[in-house]
C-alpha cells in the first residue's frame, strides 16, 4: 500500500472488502498534527537497529560506547557478535552520535510450550478480603489455586497501569496515566509494612472497604478514598527502608517524574493541559521548585509504586503473569506530559467501522508521531516495553496491528473519516524481541481488526505468537496454528452466556448500537454445531462443551475468561459506550473463595489442561 512522505496511507480496505481512500481534509488534518509546515518530513533520525550476528558496514571509523560502559574501536563494519543490547556509535569524524540497538529479532519461546490458563480482569476478581475491587493478594491466591489445582500454567492480566491520582477515578485500564507505572487501587492494604502494627487504627476502614464487596458494581471513588487513607496513615510509618532506596535509585528519573506529576495533579487537577502554564512540562524551572517544595509528597507516590512492585512480584512468583500493554495513554496523564513533544496533538486513535463495530471506534488516545519517536531514539517506546514486562513471564499486545500502522482520526471527526498511519515495524519488533529475551517473556499479539495481507506472517517471524478467537474463526479450533493463544471471547466481545442466551444482542439493542444481529446469529448457530447443542441447552453446559471444542486447539497456549467460568452474561466493556454501560466496572458474582468450590470452573480447566508433548 502507497503512502505519502509522512506515512499516511492512500486509503484501506475495510472488513467488507470495499477501498476506502484517505481524503484531503484528513491528510491535512494529520499532517499538521505531526508538524507539518509545508516542508518535508525531518530527515531520517541517528538510530540503527541492527539484529545481532550480521556485519554491517560503517560510512568511517567510529568509536562504539557498549550498554556496559566499555568502549571499542571500529574501522569500517559492526562485528559479528556485537552483544545484544542499547549501545552509542561515535563517528571520529565529529559527526553527530547515533543509538544503536542490537537485538536478537525473535522474541523468547520456551521449548515445548504448551499450556492453558485464565484471562482475568482482575479488578473483578474479588475475595472476602477485599476492599470492593480485587487486588495484587486476589492476585497470589488465584494464581496459587489455579496452579496447584486446576494445573494452569499462566494468568493473563487486565492492564494494571497507573490512573491519575483524585476523583473521579477512571475505570479504563486501557486509558492509563502511565503505562511505566502501576495502580495502587490494587494494593493489599492489610500486607504492607507497618499494617499489622496499625491493625486497630485500619479496621473501620477496612470494614468499610469490604463492606463496598456487597455492591457487583464497583466504586473506584470509594475504593480510593478508603484505601488512599489507610496508605497516608501508614507513610509515617515507613521512615528508612533501604528497599525503598534502592528502588527508587534504580528507577532514577522516570520515577521521579512520574511521582511529581502525581503530587501536581493532586493540587491542580488531573490533566496536566488545564495546570497553570509554569507547570506543563516536566523540565520548567517551576517544576523542579515544586518538587523540592514537595519531597515528601513525592516520596510517598513513589513509595506507592514500590509497594506495587513487591506485592506483583510476590503474585507472579506462584504463576506466569501475562502482562496487557494499552494501545496509548491519557493524554492529560502522566506519560503524556512527560512525552508530550513526542506525541501528536488534535488527533486520536480508534478503529474504522467494522462488521461487529458498525460506527468505527474511538478511543480517546493521542499517538506517537513515527519520526519524532525514532529521534528519542525510542526511548519511550523501550521504556514502555520494559515495564511492562517487569515481573512477567508474557506481554499481550493489545491492538498490535499499531505497530505496523494506527487508524488517526482528525480531533472532531467520526471514525470513518481517519486514516492510517505507518510506523517503523522492523524497529519497533526489534525492541520488543530483545526486551522479551531480557525478560524471559513470551509476547502475544492481539492482532484482530482490519489487517493488511501479511500482518500476521511478519509477527511470526518476529515470534510473536497470533491471537485466535473462536467468535471470530471460521475454521474449527483443531485447525489452529501452533504458535498462537486461542481463545473463546476477549474483554470486548461477549461472554459464552451473553451469545447464547441473547442477553447480550439484547443490550446492544437497547443501547442503541446497531449491532450486526446476522453476524451474531450466525456466530451462535456455528457454536451450536460445534458443540451438537440444543437450542434450550443451559448456559454452563453450552460454557463447558464450547472449552471442550476449544481444548483440541493445536495451539500452544489457550485461555479461558473468569466470567464464563461464572456463567456472567455480561461483557466487561461494550465498545461504542461511556456512561451508558458499567465498563471495567462489574466484579464476578463469586468471590473467589466461592469460585473454588464450584464445579464450572473446575471443568473449564479439565477441557482445557495439556500435557508437555
Amino acid at each position: 500500500m502507497t503512502e505519502d512522505p509522512w506515512g499516511i496511507t492512500a486509503g484501506y480496505e475495510d472488513a467488507d472488502g470495499v477501498w476506502r481512500p484517505t481524503g484531503e481534509a484528513t491528510r491535512a488534518a494529520l499532517r499538521a498534527a505531526m508538524g507539518d509546515g509545508g516542508a518535508a518530513p525531518p530527515a531520517a533520525s541517528r538510530v540503527l537497529v541492527v539484529r545481532a550476528g550480521r556485519v554491517r558496514a560503517l560510512p568511517g571509523p567510529a568509536d562504539l560506547a557498549l550498554e556496559d560502559g566499555s568502549v571499542i574501536r571500529l574501522e569500517r563494519r559492526l562485528p559479528p557478535d556485537l552483544p545484544l543490547g542499547y549501545h552509542e556509535l561515535r563517528p571520529l569524524d565529529g559527526a553527530p552520535a547515533t543509538r544503536l540497538i542490537t537485538s536478537p529479532g525473535r522474541c523468547h519461546w520456551p521449548p515445548g510450550l504448551r499450556t492453558w490458563g485464565w484471562a482475568v480482569q482482575l479488578y473483578a476478581t474479588r475475595s472476602e478480603k477485599s476492599w470492593g475491587i480485587g487486588d495484587l493478594a486476589d492476585l497470589r491466591r488465584l494464581a496459587r489455586w489455579s496452579a496447584r489445582e486446576l494445573g494452569a500454567g499462566l494468568l493473563l492480566v487486565n492492564p494494571l497501569h497507573a490512573a491519575s491520582p483524585g476523583l473521579p477515578q477512571e475505570p479504563s485500564p486501557y486509558f492509563p496515566s502511565s503505562r511505566r507505572y502501576r495502580n495502587p487501587l490494587y494494593l493489599r492494604i492489610e500486607e504492607l509494612p507497618g499494617a499489622a502494627e496499625a491493625a486497630v487504627e485500619l479496621e473501620p476502614l477496612a470494614a468499610a472497604g469490604r463492606a463496598l464487596n456487597a455492591a457487583r458494581r464497583i466504586d473506584r471513588d470509594a475504593v480510593y478514598r478508603l484505601k488512599l487513607a489507610a496508605l497516608e496513615r501508614l507513610w509515617p510509618r515507613s521512615a528508612g527502608n533501604p528497599a525503598f532506596e534502592r528502588y527508587r535509585a534504580d528507577q532514577g528519573r522516570a520515577l521521579d517524574e512520574f511521582a511529581t506529576f502525581c503530587v501536581l495533579a493532586e493540587r491542580h487537577g488531573r490533566d496536566w493541559r488545564a495546570w497553570p502554564a509554569d507547570y506543563r512540562r516536566p523540565d520548567a524551572p517551576a517544576v523542579a521548585r515544586f518538587a523540592t517544595a514537595e519531597a515528601e509528597r513525592v516520596r510517598f507516590h513513589a513509595w506507592l509504586q514500590w509497594l506495587i512492585d513487591a506485592q506483583l512480584a510476590r503474585a507472579a512468583a506462584e504463576l506466569p503473569v501475562t502482562q496487557d500493554l494499552p494501545v496509548g495513554v491519557d493524554p492529560g496523564g502522566a506519560d503524556a506530559w512527560v512525552w508530550q513533544g513526542i506525541l501528536a496533538h488534535d488527533v486520536t486513535v480508534g478503529a474504522p467501522p467494522d462488521r461487529y463495530n458498525t460506527r468505527g471506534q474511538d478511543w480517546r488516545l493521542p499517538p506517537f508521531v513515527p519520526h519524532r519517536l525514532a529521534a528519542a531514539g525510542y526511548e519511550p517506546f523501550i521504556q514502555t516495553i520494559r515495564a511492562t514486562l517487569r515481573h512477567a513471564g508474557g506481554l499481550r499486545v493489545d491492538h498490535a496491528l499499531g505497530l505496523f500502522r494506527l487508524f488517526w482520526i482528525p480531533e472532531g471527526a467520526s471514525p470513518v473519516e481517519g486514516a492510517f498511519v505507518r510506523y517503523p515495524t522492523d524497529d519497533l519488533l526489534a525492541i520488543i524481541a530483545l526486551e522479551s529475551q531480557r525478560a524471559g517473556a513470551v509476547v502475544v499479539a492481539e492482532d484482530l481488526g482490519t489487517a493488511e495481507p501479511g500482518m500476521r506472517e511478519h509477527l511470526a517471524a518476529a515470534g510473536v505468537l497470533s491471537y485466535r478467537v473462536l467468535w471470530f474463526e471460521k475454521a474449527r479450533p483443531v485447525r489452529y496454528p501452533r504458535r498462537a493463544v486461542a481463545a473463546v471471547t476477549t474483554h470486548d466481545l461477549p461472554t459464552v452466556a451473553g451469545l447464547w442466551t441473547g442477553a447480550d444482542l439484547a443490550a446492544q439493542n437497547g443501547l442503541g448500537l446497531q449491532p450486526n444481529a446476522a453476524a451474531v446469529g450466525a456466530i451462535r448457530e456455528r457454536l451450536r454445531g460445534f458443540g451438537r447443542l440444543p437450542d434450550d441447552a443451559p448456559p454452563e453446559q453450552v460454557i463447558v462443551r464450547t472449552y471442550e471444542v476449544l481444548g483440541r486447539a493445536p495451539s500452544a497456549i489457550l485461555t479461558a475468561t473468569l466470567e464464563d467460568a461464572c456463567a456472567v452474561p455480561e461483557r466487561p466493556n461494550m465498545p461504542q459506550t461511556t456512561t451508558e454501560w458499567p465498563n471495567w466496572s462489574l466484579a464476578l458474582p463469586a468471590t473467589l473463595e466461592e469460585l473454588e468450590t464450584r464445579p464450572l470452573p473446575g471443568a473449564i480447566a479439565a477441557a482445557l489442561r495439556r500435557r508437555a508433548p
